[in-house]
């Protein structure tokens, strides 16, 4: 097997990488970080935790939105591609907004919803940002898997169903695997925007690895030593997505080829 070495521009982003973390360390203050130490680790688990939860739950929701565009029913298919060009064609900010300001006010003058179950988790802000990002991921993977169903081969589903296999069988074991292989690329980026769109729901209270970091900037009146680690984080968080979807996509490339 020959030896996989990593691409030019790579090596370089690492290299500069390396010379800015050093350059941090040296010239730059970190004291303050003993402090922050816990406050930082909250709000990078809650990073996570929406990253992939919402990503997850929106790539549910988005096989039934893409296979429902390229099978129908009309109405249905309607439906979805109203629902994919309304998610894509608003900012998501305003979706949030709209979500945690408006649906969330309305929600107090419902008979008997102050006395139910679900009161102490709907004035919270993280249902209304779990939302607001499932919604988002499934509009925008709804449209990356409508052609991921569509560029599988006709072929290969005429011979399953020539075999006689069952179209709840087909789905699971050929048209689906194979449309989520078609669309790994792009699911890597999208999932590199969701993860930098995460910072958007400080704007309702959520403390994730965002708002931590400006309060560190308030409290401390320092600048560039907050942004500089903040950005380091996302950095490493959109560096491990990428190193897993591409490991993914060997592994499923190397079980293709011994098949």
């Amino acid at each position: 097997m020959a030896e996989r070495r990593l691409p030019p521009h790579r090596l370089l982003l690492i290299a500069v990488a390396s010379l800015a973390i050093t350059l941090m360390a040296l010239h730059m203050r970190w004291d303050w970080l003993v402090d922050y130490r816990d406050a930082i680790l909250d709000g990078l688990w809650l990073t996570l935790v929406l990253l992939v939860t919402t990503s997850v739950a929106g790539f549910l929701l988005a096989i039934p939105l893409g296979l429902v565009q390229v099978t129908g029913p009309r109405p249905l298919a309607w439906a979805a591609r109203g629902f994919c060009t309304l998610i894509r064609g608003t900012p998501l900010l305003l979706q949030i907004w709209l979500l945690y300001y408006g649906l969330g006010s309305l929600f107090p003058y419902l008979p008997g919803m102050r006395q139910s179950w679900l009161w102490p988790y709907l004035i919270e802000s993280w249902p209304y940002a779990f939302a607001a990002l499932t919604l988002s991921f499934a509009g925008y993977e709804g449209e990356v898997m409508r052609g991921g169903f569509a560029g599988v081969p006709k072929g290969e589903l005429e011979a399953a169903r020539a075999l006689g296999m069952h179209p709840l069988t087909i789905l699971r074991r050929i048209w689906l695997p194979r449309a989520v292989q078609r669309v790994l690329p792009t699911l890597n980026g999208e999932l590199i925007i969701q993860l930098k769109a995460t910072p958007l729901v400080a704007t309702i209270a959520a403390v994730d690895t965002y708002a931590v970091f400006g309060r560190i900037r308030q409290e401390t009146y320092m600048v560039y030593e907050p942004l500089l680690l903040m950005a380091l984080i996302y950095l490493v968080l959109a560096g491990l997505i990428t190193l897993a979807c591409a490991a993914l996509e060997r592994g499923w490339s190397d079980d293709n080829g011994r098949r």
